[in-house]
């Protein structure tokens, strides 16, 4: 870096020179890292390398930087549960969303049925499946097929660009999904589930098998970072109002169980997927999105929490770092 300078959570990025450098430094820093373990319940996942390690920071501006396997193609998996959750908040509003939804977190895994049952209300949040699927059957569309379109259409504006759909990644999954499909039979027992509940969970195993890159996870995080207006093509995608309430829910619960240390060390909304892609956002700065499949118990990537825990420390996106604050100096009138 071209100086020593503590940055914190007020203000702008710092300089494109010193975010290349800080970038560069986290990719060699964690790229031998090779703790966790790649994902197998669903096959295809199994084959993703292990060895593929890809960052990118694109800020409110449409500045990306991008290092590594950047571009590699994944499926989005759980990273995509926040943005179908703004395309809900934004159609039905946020306060319908959640009275719906529900935006507590569960301090439970991803895939809980104990977590529904628990609520006396019986709803979840939208970064875990039952709540992901009971998001799905809010999406508007008079069918399955309008449904499904507008899910792909809504994500791909937020990346900036036609987002594909991987029919094997669909394939593998729709064989082993049984346990979605159960949660979301659960949920219409308890007036939780808003449209048939196998289409909305063959709808929600859709959306997860969109293939996206590191860089348009970035692009989509700041997206929600920049009030909603996509910083590549200039198009409002969602009100600033929907980014408020589902930063605040990415939040709380977007690394699941996990979700109290993320906030205690990183200070950052998050969301994770199962398989590797990671994307925290900066609210009024930008997004950092992360590649590289090997896991931790809970199902987040292990590169990607480190990259996020260095960068967020040295480029100030803290939510809750502060400078220490200095009275200014009295007024003539005030004396």
């Amino acid at each position: 870096m071209s100086r020593q300078q503590n940055f914190v959570s007020t203000g702008a990025l710092p300089s494109h020179e010193d975010v290349l450098a800080l970038l560069e430094a986290a990719y060699t820093q964690y790229r031998a890292e090779d703790s966790g373990q790649v994902a197998d319940y669903i096959p295809v996942l199994a084959e993703a390398d292990p060895a593929a390690f890809g960052i990118c920071l694109a800020n409110t501006w449409g500045d990306g930087f991008a290092l590594g396997d950047a571009d590699l193609p994944f499926s989005i998996q759980s990273v995509s549960k926040p943005f179908a959750f703004a395309l809900v908040c934004d159609a039905l509003g946020a306060e319908e969303a959640a009275h719906r939804l529900g935006v507590d977190a569960t301090g439970l895994p991803f895939n809980s049925v104990m977590a529904v049952e628990l609520r006396g209300d019986r709803t979840t949040n939208p970064m875990v499946n039952s709540g992901a699927i009971a998001t799905t059957s809010l999406m508007p569309g008079a069918g399955a097929d309008e449904r499904w379109r507008n899910v792909q259409e809504g994500l791909s504006r937020f990346a900036g660009r036609l987002l594909d759909f991987d029919e094997r990644v669909y394939r593998s999954e729709a064989d082993t999904n049984q346990h979605n499909a159960g949660v979301a039979h659960l949920l219409r027992g308890y007036g939780r589930m808003y449209c048939d509940p196998d289409e909305a969970t063959e709808i929600y195993t859709r959306q997860c098998s969109l293939l996206v890159s590191a860089r348009d996870l970035a692009t989509m995080g700041a997206t929600l970072a920049a009030g909603g207006v996509n910083p590549v093509t200039g198009e409002q995608v969602v009100s600033a109002d929907t980014c408020r309430h589902v930063l605040a829910v990415m939040a709380t619960a977007g690394l699941y169980e996990r979700s109290g240390s993320w906030l205690f060390d990183i200070g950052l909304p998050g969301k994770s997927g199962v398989s590797g892609g990671m994307v925290t956002v900066s609210p009024g700065k930008g997004a950092l999105a992360t590649y590289s499949p090997p896991l931790d118990a809970a199902g987040n990537s292990v590169r990607g929490q480190l990259v996020t825990r260095f960068l967020s420390e040295r480029l100030g996106l803290n939510l809750f770092a502060s400078a220490p604050a200095r009275r200014p100096p009295a007024s003539p009138a005030g004396r």
